[in-house]
């Protein structure tokens, strides 16, 4: 039977971690495949950091190589001696005498893939990335790897590698007066909601025919002015999202109004100015293969600082 090979041709072995932007919005990591046309972009867009103290998995097991790709990664490393008899000779006993493979599978060539760890895109040095130090194992195709292996690729861990991937545009809001205003002058703030609507990355390993997409949705921005010396609207400084736009557009008339999302600065700035922050939480779900409805994952946050001028109202004596 013919061996199938993992990446194309009769090559040797993919790498643990690779992967180019293509022009279609994919990106290869092994053999999870990032489809990222859907999440944001520009110049200041970021990646959101979870609400709680999870992080996505630093490392995975996935299938990485056919019997011929393992014996071509192997066999030169045991003819190099450089990992020590004892070591060579256990390896050996694994998967070439019967311990229990035999002859790096080859008589299953075409009906399964050896699977070994990968680390995830940028998570290289990081202590998680040590977790997955299991030794390379056979899954037979439609087979459930182990249920030892914890770290083994499923549609809810390509939907955590996905939140990893996903990008958020910056959190830069509109303010009127527009980075001057005055003492005990409300100053009224909002998002365009053209560029604040929901993002989303698909994580896919075609060869296994599983998939999950990570989608995440603007919920409220907090406002924190960048002094004690302020009020916001609302008093708590959480600006919930409605109609798909944070905040209200200025416009003539409305001055006498009290903005739904905004801030009043007490004291002037000096010579310097306040560094406004606005950080935008967006609730996070996942759907992938074999799962019903959306299943959630932690809330993300995306924060970025503007500098806001406060000048005393000039008295005028007549």
């Amino acid at each position: 039977m013919a061996d199938n090979v993992i990446g194309g041709g009769s090559q040797n072995p993919p790498p643990k971690v690779s992967g180019d932007a293509g022009p279609d919005g994919t990106l290869s990591a092994g053999v999870v495949v990032f489809d990222r046309s859907k999440n944001g972009s520009g110049p200041k867009a970021g990646p959101v950091t979870s609400a709680t103290t999870w992080t996505p998995p630093a490392c995975y097991y996935a299938p990485k190589y056919t019997p011929e790709q393992l014996q071509k990664h192997l066999e030169p490393i045991w003819e190099a001696e450089s990992t020590g008899y004892e070591w060579d000779a256990a390896q050996r006993k694994r998967y070439v005498e019967g311990e229990p493979y035999k002859d790096f599978n080859k008589e299953k060539a075409g009906e399964g893939y050896w699977w070994d760890s990968y680390v995830t895109p940028g998570r290289i040095g990081d202590p998680g990335a040590l977790d997955c130090d299991d030794p390379v194992f056979w899954v037979d195709t439609n087979d459930d790897p182990p249920a030892d292996i914890q770290q083994a690729i499923t549609p809810e861990m390509l939907a955590q590698l996905a939140y990893a991937e996903i990008r958020v545009p910056t959190t830069e809001v509109d303010l009127a007066p527009d980075g001057e205003t005055k003492v005990n002058l409300p100053t009224w703030m909002w998002l365009d909601g053209a560029d604040f609507k929901p993002v989303s990355v698909t994580a896919s390993v075609p060869l296994l025919g599983i998939q999950a997409t990570t989608t995440a949705v603007p919920v409220s921005v907090r406002i924190e002015p960048g002094t004690s010396d302020a009020e916001t609207y609302p008093a708590s400084g959480v600006c919930e999202i409605d109609n798909g736009r944070i905040g209200e557009p200025y416009a003539k008339g409305k001055a006498n109004r009290t903005p739904p999302c905004g801030v009043k600065y007490l004291r002037s700035s000096g010579d310097d100015a306040y560094k406004l922050q606005a950080t935008v939480t967006w609730k996070i779900h996942w759907t992938g293969t074999g799962v019903a409805g959306q299943r959630p994952l932690p809330d993300g946050t995306f924060g970025g600082e503007q500098d806001v001028t406060v000048q005393e109202i000039q008295a005028v004596n007549r």
